[in-house]
């Protein structure tokens, strides 16, 4: 069982590892010591002491994020997703007067159910290691653990008589865990190999205990009514509820809680996680992820939630309900004033935390009076499908905690949390949020840019800080729309500027982009050795060429309704330049290679048909998401080199044939044909094994140039 932290020698020993790790060449320069917390909330101080740089800390998060804000005020370098300048000076700067800094928050929360699948599913302790580190440095201490979940359900429903084949439809593969954990499905993408289950409950105990030895209070689940389709013919007189959550997956069942095997469940399910994984007292559970309770009766709600929270308390008298606030914001005509503190009020105030999870695009706590006197965070969600699109609300990211927390009406707002659906895109703006952490003003967003330009490329280039500006004012403006625009590229082929899930519409004019990419640029002698440099110069050319696509495409649609063949394939094979050339560009990245992302799914098998499973759960999760006739297909769309060329420019070239094919014999083109046989072609791509590259290929700032040369001109002539 792991509990709370042990240490090996002293407290600082876990500190001093995580310098190591991230800093090994320059450890030597500094010495960790561990101090009481400020008002119970976490604090740090620095200075310069003995030829030392001092970090001290109530704990190892406090003194990481001690050595990141030395780290970056003092030697101007930087740690992120993409793109790391730990370019350090010979000699430790001097701090001359001591930093002393206290969080207003003590909650600092991070991970989405769905970054476990849009983002991890196929990480190993190393990748884990290292994302750890990164929380410390940014302050994270309240993460979200679910890895090993599903060995827990292993465990409770065999020891409740239940066989391999009865749980055989029941766990869903490993890149759909997510929905599998909040009820929304069963089995799609399986049967789940008793190796995965083994191997990440081990990889699970890894993390919790680093986690714990920094001092972070991880968040892991709890029992909210799923239960396998077998349970009704082993439990034939139970209370089962039968659900869809959207068509094209089966149906699941959610145990009443009135059922007494409700609480029994529940108290069975938290004895065997503590017994696994130890226990810090936070649960997550989500009762209606994106599914309807059966009636809005106030007092049922409120009955039901007490009988959830019951569950807990009973196995863990210090249980405290950490809930996500998703089902306010995603189905408000339900969940109106009466539901809504019915379902909050019938837990104590001291056993229950909200997540406000998405309060950078709407804060659900201005409509709840701040959800009735319960502990709340301010969230950034941000990011949805682990879409690539250069988005973001910037200015209210940097303005809305501390606006939050000096409200009178904010209530108990006590913490601040990160809940993207995937990370390791648009590093700025979680650099930006972390910055929220050690401060209770709003962030000066002009002077924090400048800074982390610097930061990020070394100088403060005039023409970097000019282009950062115009992003400021585009991409990141947050103004119009929910989050960010996908390019028709990656929406299977369609004469509409838009489809279901991939949505074009900009938050700015494509024109109001071309100055920021042309000071990036004229940035490059100057910022070329920056590997943060150089994955923003990529991004930002993705971002025109992807938006170019829209223009383009409405010529080729226009010249098909005129019937004009020469025009026709003219635009249409541009269009389909423009996906290779994306496909070039790209393909310099680590950060944009699907080939990596199929590698790291088949090193997870133990045999061939586990690899080959989990490749098949990796390649339909970006595509398809479930099975041909999927209507999710295209949300977790993602502009990578080797999908463009490999998947959505075989679509688009299949439809420019179709399309040709009608213009010729001056028919209409029959899109419900065209669609039925691209899906079934979708499907053989889902279920292929052909491997893509896991290297890099070509150099970024010469392609760059190239596109540059070929586009710019064009592009600002045509929008």
């Amino acid at each position: 069982m792991i509990s709370a932290p042990s240490w090996a020698q002293r407290p600082e020993d876990a500190s001093y590892a995580l310098i190591k790790r991230v800093i090994p060449a320059k450890a030597a320069w500094f010495e960790v010591h561990y101090i009481p917390s400020k008002a119970g909330k976490d604090h740090f101080e620095i200075e310069s002491k003995n030829n030392k740089i001092v970090l001290r800390g109530n704990n190892s998060v406090a003194v990481a994020s001690a050595l990141y804000y030395y780290v970056t005020e003092y030697c101007h370098c930087q740690i992120t997703w993409n793109g790391t300048n730990l370019n350090l000076p010979v000699k430790a700067p001097r701090v001359s007067k001591k930093v002393v800094k206290n969080t207003p928050y003590n909650y600092r929360y991070y991970l989405n159910y769905c970054t476990y699948n849009y983002s991890m599913s196929w990480w190993d302790w190393k990748r884990w290691e290292k994302e750890i580190d990164w929380m410390a440095l940014h302050g994270i201490n309240m993460p979200l653990a679910l890895t090993g979940q599903e060995y827990t359900w292993y465990e409770v429903y065999k020891s409740m008589g239940f066989t391999d084949k009865d749980l055989q439809g029941f766990f869903c593969g490993p890149a759909y865990f997510s929905w599998f954990w909040m009820g929304n499905l069963d089995g799609w993408g399986g049967p789940l190999p008793l190796s995965w289950m083994t191997s990440h409950r081990n990889l699970q105990q890894q993390i919790l205990k680093r986690e714990r030895a920094l001092g972070m209070k991880p968040v892991l689940q709890s029992f909210t009514g799923h239960v396998p389709a077998s349970f009704k013919a082993r439990f034939p007189s139970s209370k089962l509820k039968q659900t869809n959550w959207t068509n094209g997956f089966n149906d699941t069942y959610i145990l009443d809680t009135e059922d007494p095997m409700f609480e029994q469940i529940g108290r069975k399910f938290l004895n065997v996680q503590t017994r696994l994984y130890g226990t810090d007292h936070l649960y997550s559970a989500d009762t209606f992820n994106e599914n309807e309770p059966p009636t809005d009766d106030p007092a049922y709600l409120s009955s039901l939630s007490s009988r959830v929270y019951q569950a807990m308390s009973k196995a863990d008298p210090k249980a405290i309900w950490v809930m996500q606030g998703w089902l306010f914001y995603s189905d408000r005509k339900f969940w109106k004033t009466p539901q809504i503190k019915a379902l909050l009020e019938a837990v104590p105030n001291d056993h229950m935390i909200m997540l406000d999870l998405a309060t950078e695009i709407e804060p659900v706590w201005k409509r709840t009076d701040a959800y009735y006197g319960k502990p709340w965070i301010w969230n950034m969600l941000h990011n949805f499908g682990g879409n690539i699109s250069m988005f973001g609300r910037i200015e209210g990211v940097a303005s809305g905690p501390a606006e939050a927390l000096k409200d009178p009406a904010s209530g108990k707002m006590e913490g601040i949390g990160l809940t993207m659906e995937a990370i390791e895109q648009n590093p700025v703006l979680y650099e930006l949020m972390t910055s929220n952490t050690w401060q209770s003003n709003p962030i000066n967003l002009d002077d924090w840019l400048e800074q982390y330009v610097l930061n990020r490329y070394g100088n403060k280039d005039k023409h970097a800080l000019s282009a950062w500006q115009v992003l400021k004012h585009t991409v990141y403006n947050g103004k119009d729309i929910r989050d960010g625009a996908e390019s028709i590229i990656t929406g299977r082929p369609t004469f509409d500027s838009a489809t279901v899930w991939t949505k074009t519409k900009l938050n700015y004019k494509r024109k109001d982009l071309l100055p920021a990419w042309h000071d990036m640029v004229a940035a490059i002698p100057e910022c070329s050795k920056s590997d943060g440099f150089n994955y923003d110069l990529v991004d930002v050319t993705r971002q025109v060429l992807a938006n170019y696509a829209g223009p383009l495409q409405q010529k080729w649609v226009k010249a098909y309704q005129q019937k004009n063949m020469a025009d026709f394939k003219k635009y249409s094979n541009e269009y389909l330049q423009l996906i290779t050339d994306m496909d070039m560009l790209l393909a310099t990245r680590k950060d944009f290679l699907l080939g990596t992302w199929l590698a790291d799914a088949r090193n997870c098998g133990t045999t061939p048909a586990e690899k080959a499973l989990y490749e098949l759960n990796a390649r339909d999760l970006v595509t398809l998401w479930g099975d041909k006739n999927s209507p999710l297909h295209e949300y977790s769309c993602r502009q990578w080199s080797g999908l463009l060329n490999g998947f959505y420019k075989v679509r688009w070239e299949k439809f420019f044939t179709a399309a040709e094919t009608a213009l010729k014999t001056d028919k209409d083109l029959d899109m419900a044909l065209f669609n039925k046989n691209i899906s079934d072609w979708e499907w053989r791509w889902a279920n292929a094994n052909n491997a893509y590259p896991t290297k890099t290929a070509g150099q970024s700032i010469p392609v760059v140039l190239q596109m540059y040369k070929k586009y710019y001109a064009v592009i600002s002539a045509n929008l």
